[in-house]
């Protein structure tokens, strides 16, 4: 049980982390973010809102309770991601290009599948 604690917590940090300094990024348009949505047929301003979102869910996710934020933040997370890397592939990118979103992708899936009962919604339904 203790080593399943630890997993969650060392996934849900480089889970915290990647999307922080995504979102913080994408909502300050920099970092390359605006050649890539671009290449992809998006608006810039998408990435304000995918930003926003991103840095309101790792809060969430890190915060104590909020389970029910917490689903919608994973979830929010899940189709960022899968978004993202359907997105390049379909534009006929590199398979490459679309690694990174695919890596935070398995690990959203990870850190919401090892979560502590504490912070599972179930816990509020039982």
């Amino acid at each position: 049980m203790k080593a399943k604690n630890i997993t969650y917590w060392v996934l849900t940090i480089f889970l915290s982390i990647g999307m922080l300094a995504g979102g913080v990024q994408q909502m300050l348009q920099i970092g390359g973010y605006n050649d890539i949505i671009k290449a992809l047929g998006y608006p810039l301003y998408l990435l304000s809102i995918l930003g926003v979102w991103k840095i309101l869910g790792v809060i969430v996710i890190l915060a104590p309770k909020l389970t029910l934020f917490k689903e919608w933040a994973y979830a929010g997370f899940f189709f960022a991601m899968s978004g993202a890397a359907i997105s390049h592939v379909a534009m006929g990118q590199n398979f490459f290009e679309a690694v990174p979103s695919l890596i935070l992708l398995i690990i959203t899936v990870l850190s919401w599948y090892l979560r502590p009962d504490s912070r599972k919604i179930e816990r509020i339904i039982k």
